[in-house]
């Protein structure tokens, strides 16, 4: 499975592609430096500024312009008797769990928080005005970075990342990432794991950890620790709101978090860029030395991989199937809606090949813009209806099959008797759409405006009031070209006609500068 990371500089803009057999899998942009907001990792000394009891939650001062908002289950730390208890409790929970049938969840996110694993009973009988109170200091860690007008989401249960490891200092666990699917292996990892972790603490083995040694481990499990207690210093030298511990930097966290030893090239496209990558390499990837070019051809990089075009095609509300078949994608506050029809494909046999071709290659496209795009939230897939139960199942058993390349943790459930999918993708980052572009000032977001006809009569029925108020002989409209062009041209019988009825004189005037929905009536 060839796989290549790329990486292109532009001033302040870094964007970073990982191809997979000419696919973009993972796409990540970073404009400007990483200390204009808050990133995933980041951990704070922060001042809890208000405590919501009717929301379960409150806002937290950790130096940033935007509050950051912390949930009860996320305030939360249990103590380590709570803790073996919830461990007890989800270990009868998982054997129940593996004699029912599946539900279609595909969970590979290795980096699950604990208020994503606490037993239900535990959470229900949670306050978070029992937890904290206004003007207390505390340590948090990013876990959701701003998005458009809302803060950054932060949580107290921190971890902190190796390149094999994930260490917990306040959580007692041992786990495996999910994606590493040999039982002995996971045992393997398992043990060195328990030998490693001191009691009270918890270790998770990252994907990448799949076949290193007991010594490989515990180094990372010794970086990992020393950086613990290095970040316990500062918080206590610390006295206001501030930044403790900032994780690595951009290109730095790309290569911790998606490069793994099947990235066979490491295309660089910036001589500084390319120092720190092969800094990086050497110290944290000694297996991957040698395997980072410098790019220095005229063409630019990513037009030469083909990058821009599949951005571009990220950016439309139409995307295309091979077949001719289309998926329609839009992307709201509240859902992401996909639809998808048979266009121009027409088939060769029957209807419901025809369909169930279409359906099984738009699962694949589905698939990839959702990574591409990193939508999130609730995703609706409307798929083109198939009468065969067979048909069905075999469709939805490969959206799950395709979704298993994600990192982000999604939930799908069977398709409904409408042909319908619903389906939730986790998101910690601004969506694709939100990075690279902003509310058309025309529409304002709404993707519609009204039509010159309808803006005419309205203009009309405002000339109409203003006429039977006003004394004086003339009146002026100012407004857009088209809007004007449609008033003197074939409505102009109807400017005659109030002219006539009302014995004043009226002048429709064009200024480009106009939106086509905005007018101006002087008297």
């Amino acid at each position: 499975m060839a796989k290549e990371l790329v990486i292109n500089q532009t001033h302040n803009e870094t964007r970073i592609a990982l191809i997979e057999n000419g696919d973009i899998s993972d796409f990540l942009l970073d404009r400007g430096s990483v200390n204009e907001k808050p990133s995933v990792g980041n951990i704070y000394l922060g001042k809890v500024l208000r405590v919501l009891p009717g929301m379960q939650s409150a806002f937290v001062d950790i130096g940033y312009e935007k509050a950051a908002f912390l949930y009860v289950n996320d305030a939360y730390i249990p103590t380590l008797e709570e803790q073996r208890d919830m461990a007890r409790r989800l270990a009868e929970l998982e054997e129940s769990r593996s004699k029912m049938p599946k539900q279609g969840e595909v969970i590979p996110d290795e980096f699950s928080t604990l208020s994503e694993t606490v037993d239900l009973k535990y959470r229900s009988d949670l306050k978070i005005q029992e937890i904290i109170k206004e003007g207390d200091q505390i340590l948090v860690q990013i876990a959701k970075e701003p998005i458009a007008t809302k803060g950054p989401r932060i949580t107290r249960h921190i971890t902190l990342a190796g390149r094999y490891i994930v260490y917990m200092p306040f959580i007692e666990h041992i786990g495996v990432s999910r994606r590493i699917e040999s039982d002995e292996e996971r045992e393997r990892l398992k043990g060195i794991l328990d030998n490693i972790r001191p009691e009270g603490k918890g270790i998770i083995a990252r994907t990448v950890a799949e076949g290193q040694s007991h010594k490989t481990l515990k180094a990372d499990y010794s970086l990992l620790s020393k950086l613990w207690k290095d970040i316990q210093k500062k918080e206590e030298s610390t006295k206001s709101s501030k930044l403790v511990h900032q994780d690595f930097n951009f290109i730095q966290r790309a290569l911790r978090d998606i490069t793994d030893e099947d990235v066979s090239s490491i295309v660089v496209d910036d001589k500084n860029n390319f120092k720190v990558v092969e800094k990086f390499i050497a110290k944290y990837l000694p297996n991957m030395k040698g395997r980072v070019k410098l790019y220095e051809d005229s063409q630019p990089l990513f037009e030469s991989y083909n990058i821009d075009v599949e951005i571009e095609r990220a950016l439309s509300n139409k995307v295309y199937l091979r077949s001719g078949g289309a998926l329609n994608i839009d992307q709201t506050e509240a859902l992401v809606s996909i639809d998808v029809n048979t266009g121009k494909f027409v088939g060769k046999r029957t209807l419901e090949e025809t369909i169930l071709k279409t359906n099984l290659e738009a699962v694949k496209e589905i698939a990839y813009q959702l990574r591409l795009r990193n939508c999130g939230g609730i995703i609706i897939i409307d798929f083109i209806d198939m009468e065969k139960e067979e048909h069905r199942e075999q469709v939805y058993n490969t959206l799950l099959d395709a979704l298993r390349k994600d990192r982000s943790k999604t939930n799908v459930l069977p398709i409904s008797g409408l042909g319908l999918v619903e389906m939730t993708r986790k998101r910690t980052r601004d969506t694709l759409t939100r990075l690279i572009s902003e509310p058309c000032p025309y529409c304002e977001g709404t993707g519609k405006v009204k039509s010159v006809n309808s803006i005419c009569y309205e203009i009309v029925r405002e000339i109409i009031k203003k006429m039977k108020t006003s004394k004086s002989p003339s009146i002026s409209v100012f407004t857009h070209p088209e809007v004007s062009a449609q008033l003197t041209g074939q409505d102009f019988e109807i400017i005659e006609q109030l002219e006539e009825l009302h014995g004043k004189q009226l002048s429709i005037r064009a200024d480009n500068s106009y939106h086509i929905e905005q007018y101006e009536i002087f008297i």
